[in-house]
């Protein structure tokens, strides 16, 4: 198994290669695909995951499809590079999906990472694809806390570290939690703030399709842990 250093080095070099700049004109999208993954212990001890990847019609929020892959964990957890942990799983998915999404929407962070590698970011080489993180928390790099958005829906409050912005707190709806976007690869932070703003409907903050694959990664993780 590697070791952190490794992870970083191959970090580092993927760093160099990203591009956050649009790679395509929204009038364009047709499917996105939401991804996510849940965690349990199986009968014997083995941390056990499976990732769930629901596809969304980007106009209309119909679901198209949804895959899930599970198996054990290989990669223990060490801040900075959960990539490496869910990747292989992710990318088992990928495998058994008949749409073939324009863009993919991670529960998880992309630039706004200390590496600027966050899974959005990492996942998107492998997927050869326009990536966007949107995270329910906050991921903390360098001790740089983040600005509450006003209040209303639309509004963003930019996270900047030295100098330079890693995503935003964005607002999806009136008076709720903010949630935290990043652009992955391939995609401006603009652009992934109005793609979020435009697939987040009336039932949550949280835009379809990584909420889609939230819920469906809970009953997935509960029917496979009733399996005998």
């Amino acid at each position: 198994m590697q070791n952190e250093a490794e992870f970083m080095k191959i970090q580092e070099s993927l760093k160099e290669k990203l591009n956050c700049t649009d790679s395509f004109k929204t009038e364009s999208l047709k499917t996105v695909a939401g991804v996510d993954l849940a965690y349990w212990q199986d009968s014997e001890g083995n941390e056990t995951a499976v990732c769930c990847i629901v596809i969304v019609d980007y106009q209309t929020h119909e679901i198209l499809e949804t895959k899930s892959y599970s198996g054990k964990i290989e990669c223990p957890y060490v801040p900075g590079f959960l990539a490496f942990r869910e990747l292989p799983l992710v990318l088992e998915t990928v495998k058994l999906l008949e749409h073939k999404p324009d863009l993919y929407m991670f529960d998880g962070n992309g630039y706004l990472h200390p590496r600027h590698m966050g899974i959005a970011s990492q996942a998107s080489f492998d997927l050869g694809k326009p990536t966007i993180g949107v995270a329910k928390s906050y991921y903390k790099v360098e001790e740089t806390d983040y600005t509450e958005p006003e209040k209303e829906k639309g509004s963003r409050a930019d996270i900047v570290i030295n100098n330079e912005v890693y995503g935003c707190a964005l607002r999806t709806h009136n008076n709720v939690k903010p949630v935290f976007v990043s652009a992955g690869n391939y995609i401006s932070l603009d652009t992934a703030v109005k793609i979020v703003l435009e697939m987040t409907d009336k039932e949550s903050h949280i835009p379809v399709p990584t909420r889609m694959a939230d819920l469906e990664t809970h009953k997935m993780r509960e029917k496979l842990k009733n399996m005998k």
